[in-house]
């Protein structure tokens, strides 16, 4: 497999799943010293579950420069969010999710997924935490439990895969838009198109790995350490240098999840 572009600048991947799966902790050590060497120094992993948020957490406390969220995805709201509030108080917890709505697998019934989701938001409110949102296939409906309520100040929507239309709604209730690889497959032209339309204070990147590897590694497991081929087609998008996309990033990752601004 071909290596990651040499470290130049400093990103933070705003998502990742270092912890999935019982991830070992050689696997992990593995992933977070491969993402230093390509200048990732900061990363969020996400948790997915009270289970995989514990996970995540432990991660997160065993790494400098890793944080961990805690949330409860639609694919599994119907097993509730016992325990779930008590993961908030950890330092190393900077957001709650990943949460939101996703229509195309429905591994949870809808309704369940609002009230879940509606749940989170509300959390994300009263423990003063970022919110981490996934939003597939139910744009109206995510729209519309956060129109009911309200968005924390601190809002992303991560793995952005709408077009300029959903980036502007989401833009208007003061969220960052966090891209993915996806902005490199061939078929995703609305997406760009809502990165370009993004302002640059707004902006996130992120791997979402092991998921969603970047072009040219599409097909195999995704890792932090390629979050600056994410950067660098951004940059080309927006005709504008990496080091601003990295730059920006930075900044905005670290205002979102109140990270320190210097290393």
């Amino acid at each position: 497999m071909p290596d990651p572009p040499p470290a130049s600048l400093r990103w933070t991947d705003d998502h990742c799943h270092l912890h999935l799966d019982g991830a070992d902790a050689d696997a992990v050590v593995g992933a977070v010293v491969e993402a230093r060497a390509a200048g990732v120094e900061r990363m969020i992993t996400v948790g997915c579950d009270v289970a995989d948020s514990i996970a995540a957490i432990a991660a997160a406390s065993a790494h400098h420069g890793v944080w961990a969220t805690a949330g409860v995805h639609p694919h599994e709201a119907s097993g509730g969010l016992d325990g779930l509030v008590d993961l908030l108080v950890d330092p190393n917890v900077v957001a709650v999710g990943e949460c939101g709505l996703d229509y195309h697998y429905d591994h949870s019934p809808r309704a369940v997924q609002r009230e879940v989701f509606a749940a989170q938001v509300a959390l994300a409110h009263d423990h003063h935490r970022a919110l981490v949102i996934h939003s597939r296939e139910a744009w109206d409906d995510t729209f519309a439990v956060l129109d009911d309520a309200g968005p924390p100040d601190r809002t992303v929507f991560h793995c952005f895969t709408g077009g300029p239309d959903e980036a502007r709604r989401a833009l208007e209730l003061g969220a960052h838009l966090s891209f993915s690889g996806i902005v490199t497959f061939p078929g995703a032209s609305d997406v760009r198109a809502a990165a370009r339309s993004c302002p640059l204070d707004r902006l996130l990147v992120e791997t979402d790995s092991p998921y969603l590897a970047p072009a040219p590694h599409r097909g195999r497991p995704n890792r932090p350490a390629l979050v600056p081929l994410v950067g660098a087609r951004l940059a080309a998008e927006r005709g504008v240098a990496e080091q601003e996309i990295a730059e920006a990033t930075w900044a905005n990752a670290a205002r979102l999840y109140e990270l320190p601004v210097a290393g």
